[in-house]
């Protein structure tokens, strides 16, 4: 098993990405979550019911994901930093043999709005990925929602292709899945 806690960098500009294990519960994590979660809410309230996600709406649905199911041994949680500053999340969990299968599931992947398109997600995806390898999985999948379009553009772009459904959630309305080369060396 690979070491999971390598730092991914790359050098953007003058400022540099570094992508590194987080737990979970810490204020980092908790407040990007928060983000994504407010994100991701509000973009489905305001297509759906033409309105912005109500508070206890929010309080709610990040209750209901601790994210336990992203801490080791069975999964790691990742955050980008551009210039030193906290800029998004990606995890990852062991989800083990699916369909025959090992396979780990990719999940929380965000970047702030500020931040997107200066070269953070596909870090991101980096170090999902070789976590997984670490876990000992093959293959990769994740599901999301089809109004949520560079997302799936950004999935598309890494290798990752459309799949049947691999997940059974409220909101899964499209699901990827992705074949984990072996690393080199």
């Amino acid at each position: 098993m690979s070491d999971m806690s390598n730092v991914e960098t790359s050098n953007a500009g003058s400022a540099s990405w570094t992508v590194v294990p987080e737990a979970v519960d810490s204020p980092v994590a908790s407040a990007l979550w928060r983000a994504y979660y407010t994100e991701v809410s509000d973009r489905y309230y305001l297509l759906h019911e033409r309105r912005r996600t109500a508070p206890e709406e929010l309080e709610r649905e990040i209750a209901a994901e601790t994210g336990d199911d992203l801490r080791p041994p069975t999964g790691a949680l990742f955050v980008a930093r551009y210039g030193g500053e906290p800029a998004g999340t990606a995890g990852v969990r062991l989800m083990g043999d699916l369909r025959g299968v090992c396979t780990a599931e990719l999940k929380r992947v965000f970047l702030r709005e500020d931040m997107r398109g200066k070269g953070g997600a596909a870090l991101l995806l980096a170090a999902a990925e070789d976590a997984a390898r670490a876990l000992g999985a093959a293959r990769i999948i994740l599901d999301t929602r089809l109004d949520l379009v560079e997302a799936r553009a950004l999935y598309a772009r890494h290798g990752y292709e459309e799949s049947e459904p691999l997940t059974e959630r409220m909101y899964a309305e499209c699901w990827y899945a992705k074949k984990l080369a072996p690393r080199a060396g």
